[in-house]
């Protein structure tokens, strides 16, 4: 659970998505959306990619010294028809930016995606008052497929049948959460005793997670969300905090791709490979990343972006660093949009 640093994320203006496929079928519509609090659900900021066929002028989304932008096209027409719903979550200290390079490549696929900013976990925004009720992370990813299913404007468009939800980090403990899994805060703290360096359990430290009974039996809860189909985690943290029986119990697809390079804060053996050891092995697919390490599945960086990152915060340029001098990003991107798109056509196939 590698904190996406604060002071650097809040430097940027953006993240942004990685180059697309020339040869997918739609241009991608796009708009920022905010959704209101309701039913004792907060309010959340976000944004929504989708496949349209409109030929609108295309704009830059999220052009900055690190990172590449993209080009997209702000409110253009949806493509008719009913789309599968992908909804994402991302990482400690992250934002809804975060795996817009994916959104991109989903939507150019025929998928409408939406991604929301978590509240106290989200880039200028991470506080142990409200992040520390880590539970509403995945109540939060709830909300957004609940106000897209019911809002006129997106309903007729969506197919609420099919929807899968995706999440980097402490986003991908979010995604298994929603399928099922439940949380032990007692066998959380004897692992952290066991591995201490684990970046979960500075996480944990830093939120002051589970301070009260009360916020652990919050924390034990079920929210399972039934409307979701599948589940994919990239790269996540806090998995060995699940109890393994609510990890056998689930009953829906779920793809593990795991950063293939050696990382001692999330080691690929202590957290994909937990989920990989209790769950039912005929629902979930593993997938080892050669070459990618924790932050490949954030934005690609621009040349001597790194540096940048280093000069403005000492250890920042970690986060455009790669498993070696000889990996490129948007191959690792390529990668893990082909492994996603083969996982979900596989869904598809066997209903």
């Amino acid at each position: 659970m590698l904190r996406f640093t604060v002071t650097t994320l809040a430097t940027l203006a953006a993240f942004v998505m990685a180059t697309p496929s020339h040869g997918a079928p739609y241009a991608v519509g796009f708009t920022e959306t905010t959704i209101g609090a309701s039913d004792g659900n907060r309010a959340l900021v976000g944004a929504i990619w989708y496949p349209t066929s409109d030929t609108y002028p295309a704009v830059p989304v999220g052009e900055n010294p690190v990172f590449f932008g993209q080009m997209v096209q702000p409110d253009a027409k949806i493509q008719d028809g009913r789309h599968p719903l992908v909804v994402m979550s991302h990482g400690f200290g992250g934002n809804w930016r975060n795996q817009g390079w994916l959104a991109t490549a989903l939507a150019q696929a025929g998928y409408v995606v939406a991604a929301i900013n978590h509240p106290g976990t989200t880039s200028r925004d991470v506080t142990a008052e409200v992040g520390s009720a880590l539970w509403l992370r995945p109540l939060d990813i709830s909300h957004l497929i609940t106000s897209l299913t019911e809002d006129l404007a997106w309903s007729p468009h969506l197919d609420g049948t099919n929807i899968t939800v995706i999440g980097h980090s402490l986003g991908g403990w979010t995604a298994l959460e929603l399928a099922g899994a439940q949380m032990d805060m007692d066998h959380m703290d004897g692992d952290c005793k066991q591995h201490p360096e684990l970046a979960a359990c500075d996480g944990l430290n830093e939120l002051e997670v589970g301070r009260t009974p009360k916020e652990r039996t919050k924390l034990a809860a079920d929210l399972k969300d039934k409307r979701i189909r599948a589940a994919i985690s990239l790269d996540l943290g806090l998995a060995r905090g699940f109890t393994p029986e609510s990890l056998a119990a689930i009953d829906i697809p779920v793809l593990v791709i795991a950063a293939g390079s050696s990382n001692p804060k999330i080691p690929k053996e202590l957290e994909s490979g937990y989920l990989i050891q209790h769950m039912p092995t005929n629902l979930v697919q593993y997938h080892d990343l050669p070459g990618a390490a924790h932050f490949s599945f954030l934005p690609e960086c621009k040349p001597n972006a790194a540096i940048l990152l280093e000069q403005d915060v000492p250890g920042d340029g970690i986060i455009c660093l790669d498993g070696d001098d000889a990996t490129d990003r948007s191959d690792l991107h390529q990668q893990t949009i082909t492994l996603i798109l083969d996982f979900l056509h596989s869904l598809k196939t066997a209903s």
